[in-house]
């Protein structure tokens, strides 16, 4: 398994906000993804939420302006900026991006970030108006010209009762902008790859269409994965109930001649295409203009044949060499691989993975798959019952 984060030394910092209980998951996850989270908060953070809280969940020290001149000394800043592979500041005062702008290192925090190597990123918090004032917004360009990444702020409503920009990122878009910051540099970096996710929708009428089960899991774990690597990641979507990974190119398309032209779009220039989606194979030859009423015990459709998109690929790439890489998915209810062969042969592709969706665990809908790789040079291998997330590695493994 490949997280970027894992054994990575993250320091993060808090400062006085409301949002501070924000921090305490973000703290939470980035230790159960395998990271070491050294936190410090500043003197108004700590009116906010204690430092015990930070250590129960990281089992690590959190630090507070009184270490700056305890045990350790003045060097205590020195070895936590110096350690890091990251700082990031969440929740991010006004006070605390003026301090950092202009250099100022009068509380641990800020000395720390002086002191500190490694990106910095940080996550506003601020009531309304604040972010927007002349002065924040001056702050903020002098710290993105020094390569700062910010994470939101977010429309939203405050802790003043009003309703405005200011409002701290989710803990989950911000441990996702870390994983994409902390996976830049991985074995694919430079490389694009385009992954098709989700089901698509054929309008039947202006009320009704035709779809499938596909939850779009699998498609959003293979782009989440491609990204951990470092890879640029297009990621062509059907309607999916679920959030694009922070730093991924999103194209949210519905209909199969939507995708089709997205895919071969995108591919042209794509080291790899990763076609998870459930495309339907068949479309309405007519939608109705108005709701179709029930007017009888049947209703008779008659259906024509949708782009089959991955052999529209396969002729793409004998003229232009591209995608470099094409990987498919076959589905199946019977003869799982004596289909998946054909599709292989068929549509020219590099790999395909096979999964049987009867079987416990592995359909569409649930969080865990059961898959079998077929390569081109005639190699399977088998994987086992696993979660979704694991599967989409294995996958990507194959690229790198």
């Amino acid at each position: 398994m490949t997280n970027p984060v894992q054994h990575k030394h993250i320091v993060l910092g808090v400062t006085g906000s409301i949002a501070a209980y924000k921090a305490a998951e973000i703290a939470s996850r980035l230790t159960q993804q395998g990271a070491l989270v050294d936190v410090i908060l500043t003197e108004s953070a700590c009116q906010f939420i204690a430092p015990l809280t930070f250590q129960s969940v990281t089992g690590r020290k959190a630090y507070v302006d009184a270490h700056l001149w305890g045990g350790e000394g003045h060097v205590t800043h020195i070895g936590l900026g110096h350690n890091a592979d990251l700082m990031v500041i969440a929740p991010a005062s006004a006070n605390t991006m003026a301090k950092l702008a202009h250099g100022i290192g009068d509380n641990l925090l800020s000395v720390t970030a002086l002191a500190a190597k490694c990106p910095l990123m940080i996550v506003p918090a601020m009531d309304a108006g604040m972010y927007d004032h002349t002065a924040t917004q001056a702050n903020v360009t002098i710290l993105k010209s020094r390569g700062a990444t910010f994470i939101g702020p977010e429309e939203g409503h405050l802790a003043s009762g009003l309703v405005g920009l200011g409002r701290m990122s989710e803990p989950a878009k911000v441990i996702s902008a870390i994983r994409w910051k902390m996976g830049k540099s991985g074995p694919l970096h430079g490389k694009k790859i385009v992954v098709s996710a989700g089901p698509t929708r054929e309008a039947l009428d202006p009320v009704r269409f035709l779809t499938n089960h596909s939850s779009g899991r699998q498609g959003y774990a293979v782009a989440q994965a491609a990204l951990d690597r470092g890879a640029a990641v297009t990621l062509i979507s059907g309607p999916a109930d679920l959030t694009a990974p922070y730093g991924i190119s999103l194209i949210p398309v519905t209909t199969a001649a939507e995708m089709t032209d997205a895919v071969l779009r995108e591919s042209k220039d794509a080291f790899a295409l990763i076609m998870t989606a459930a495309v339907a194979d068949f479309r309405p030859a007519q939608k109705a203009a108005n709701k179709i009423k029930k007017g009888s015990d049947t209703l008779t459709l008659e259906l024509e044949s949708t782009t089959d998109i991955l052999k529209a690929v396969a002729a793409q790439k004998t003229q232009t060499g591209f995608p470099q890489n094409t990987i498919g998915f076959a589905a199946e209810s019977q003869d799982l691989l004596e289909n998946a062969q054909a599709k292989l042969e068929v549509k020219k592709l590099d790999l395909i993975v096979a999964n049987d969706i009867t079987v416990p665990g592995a359909g569409f809908t649930g969080t865990t798959n059961q898959v079998t790789l077929l390569f081109a040079d005639g190699r399977r291998e088998t994987l086992p019952l696993q979660e979704k997330s694991a599967v989409a590695e294995a996958i990507i493994d194959t690229l790198c």
